[in-house]
């Protein structure tokens, strides 16, 4: 017998806008029949197939130290710097990059809630 992950979950200041926010970036959906709406204390989004699902639960106290856990992001489609310059503009902050010369490494960024997850190259960079 094994246990399987149902999901992973996030503590969030504004689980609505968390949810928002990471939908965005990771393309993500919300429950068609259990929508999301300001002021609800749990938000729950899906990928598409369903299969990977992330929930932000509303928490009285804020982000204080670094993460434990963290999501580490591979671009589906394009580079990692053209991702990069996406989620930034979808309201990102740089907090540490450590790309090296020869295009090995990663940036480590934060969410609007100050959560850290870290952008890598995409698979067409590792393998070229």
């Amino acid at each position: 017998m094994v246990s399987r992950l149902s999901h992973l979950t996030i503590d969030a200041h504004d689980a609505y806008a968390q949810s928002v926010w990471w939908s965005h970036v990771l393309g993500y959906t919300e429950d068609p029949a259990d929508p999301n709406e300001p002021g609800h204390e749990e938000c729950m989004i899906f990928s598409a197939a369903g299969a990977t699902r992330l929930l932000f639960i509303e928490v009285p106290d804020v982000k204080q130290v670094k993460n434990r856990l963290h999501l580490d992001l591979r671009p589906a489609d394009g580079d990692r710097d053209t991702e990069l310059a996406r989620l930034l503009e979808l309201g990102a902050t740089e907090v540490d990059d450590r790309r090296l010369p020869d295009g090995r490494g990663w940036v480590v960024l934060a969410d609007p809630e100050g959560n850290e997850f870290c952008i890598l190259r995409s698979v067409e960079e590792m393998q070229g």
